[in-house]
């Protein structure tokens, strides 16, 4: 681009920035305990730990918190949307309690259990065969989610 067309970002028009915003889950933490043992176990040990993680009242981890909160919520993206890439992410990973996090997520905001499985493909096919043993633990939760 030559000096003559190029706009300096003063010039530049801005551009809004999306409405970013809470999601509205169909179902409560309670509920999805309540029908899955695994999910029960996952959600009071992550209460639990993030108990800890509290009482040390660290600057740096909130502020991340505060970050991995925002990403999160509905904005030019779904939030289901948002969740399933990070289920993929998560699985490319291998961290087992992401992946139950953000599926559990999935199922709160009503992601049928296709998105899911279909999420879970595009993982094992760019992780490899690695992915394999996460993905049978996320089946697992998804049984016991879905049936």
């Amino acid at each position: 681009m030559s000096a003559t067309t190029e706009q300096s970002a003063a010039e530049r028009p801005e551009r809004a920035a999306p409405e970013r915003k809470e999601p509205t889950f169909l179902f409560t933490e309670k509920y999805v305990a309540d029908k899955s043992e695994l999910a029960r176990r996952f959600i009071e040990t992550r209460a639990r730990l993030n108990a800890n993680v509290d009482k040390a009242n660290n600057f740096l981890v909130k502020r991340y918190y505060n970050i991995d909160h925002n990403t999160y919520l509905e904005g030019a993206l779904p939030a289901k949307t948002k969740e399933l890439m990070g289920l993929v992410a998560s699985a490319c990973l291998r961290c087992d309690d992401c992946i139950f996090y953000h599926a559990i997520q999935a199922y709160r905001l009503g992601v049928p259990r296709a998105e899911q499985e279909e999420s879970l493909n595009i993982a094992l096919v760019v992780g490899g065969s690695i992915v394999i043993p996460h993905l049978r633990r996320a089946y697992e939760l998804l049984e016991e989610l879905y049936g």
